[in-house]
């Protein structure tokens, strides 16, 4: 069974206006139910599989470049010795800690932007980033931390301060736009610490923690995927199975209420879970930016489904991360411009176009 539906004006101007949608409903034997909208599983489908051909013309990327076919082949158990080390060894760690800082960014966006029901309010707009900046530089300044102890330092931060825009936030509940407030507020402290933090840097301390802050795929091994992986396999799939409670908070908070949603419970599972992807992403690649703001914008426009499209969101930050390294690796060549910075470039032209289109549609 199908319907199709064809929805009013959403929430973002091009977000599928006058759109025509596919929903089909599928029931099993037992009296399951579920609706699948087409365009979305079509859309998931196909940025799946551009997130693994991203993948592999990653891993055949380098000094040592490999076609698509000795990728796969060396990936599945053949190729050489050599072959093997490369990918094994060297190219698949860096791969799937692009792909899962990616998919960890977009989910963690999606949700901030949900709840704060802001296309604005994305972890690194709102201090995250700045707070795992902080954490990690103190590591390295006063602790003189390795690869790990900064990490660790990186995760603290990240978690310490989504505890402290909880608190400021919270004022019988988290509301939305007092939550954006506060992170801004604290994004601009956290900024200032993190320039103090550096003029108490030796030369040598000053360079790791600016190598670091640039956010970089490069030298990643199998010690920042497994944990990494843990994380995501916790936290991603309890994001997900929030994603209706979430879509029914955007039509606000009275209507949740009705239709039986804890609203404020759902805030806070969903944010502390965002939180920790963020601050652990953050921990293995560094404070890579514009990835979570952007990911659950291009979901919402490639799917024109309503409510957070989570997993859109996830597939698009790991396509996002994964092809701006490839693509910093053809233009300058292995290792020579920090994946951080080239998404940090598109970026900011991004936020530039929705602050322009947000404000022709009369919302700021």
């Amino acid at each position: 069974m199908s319907t199709t539906v064809k929805p009013g004006r959403g929430p973002g101007k091009g977000s599928g206006t006058g759109a025509v949608r596919t929903v089909r409903a599928v029931r099993t034997q037992g009296g399951l139910s579920l609706r699948l909208d087409v365009r979305a599983v079509v859309v998931g489908l196909l940025l799946l599989a551009l997130a693994l051909a991203a993948g592999i013309a990653l891993i055949g990327s380098g000094d040592y470049p490999m076609t698509p076919a000795e990728v796969v082949a060396t990936l599945t158990g053949g190729g050489d010795a050599g072959q093997q080390f490369i990918v094994q060894d060297l190219r698949l760690p860096r791969v799937l800690v692009g792909l899962l800082v990616g998919a960890a960014f977009g989910v963690a966006g999606a949700a901030f932007q949900t709840v704060t029901r802001n296309p604005l309010g994305s972890p690194d707009v709102l201090g995250f980033a700045q707070g795992s900046s902080v954490g990690a530089l103190t590591a390295i300044v006063y602790f003189q931390a390795g690869t790990f102890a900064v990490a660790a330092g990186a995760v603290a931060g990240g978690v310490v301060t989504g505890l402290a825009m909880f608190l400021l936030a919270w004022k019988g509940g988290i509301h939305g736009y007092r939550f954006v407030l506060v992170g801004i507020g604290a994004s601009a402290m956290l900024y200032a610490m993190v320039l103090y933090l550096m003029t108490k840097a030796n030369i040598v301390e000053a360079t790791q923690a600016t190598t670091w802050m640039t956010g970089s795929l490069s030298g990643r091994d199998w010690a920042q995927v497994w944990p990494l992986a843990a994380v995501c396999a916790v936290c991603l799939p309890l994001v997900l199975c929030y994603g209706r409670p979430l879509r029914m908070l955007e039509m606000g908070d009275d209507a949740a209420y009705a239709l039986g949603v804890r609203v404020d419970r759902v805030r806070v599972v969903v944010l502390l879970a965002a939180v920790v992807l963020v601050a652990s992403a953050t921990a293995a690649a560094g404070p890579i930016s514009f990835v979570a703001l952007t990911a659950p914008q291009l979901a919402r426009r490639l799917t024109r489904s309503p409510g957070p499209n989570l997993l859109p969101a996830a597939l698009i930050g790991a396509v996002l991360l994964v092809a701006a390294d490839w693509s910093s690796q053809q233009l300058f060549g292995a290792d020579q411009l920090p994946v951080g910075v080239l998404t940090g470039v598109l970026g900011g032209g991004y936020l530039l176009w929705l602050l322009a289109t947000e404000r022709r549609a009369g919302r700021i």
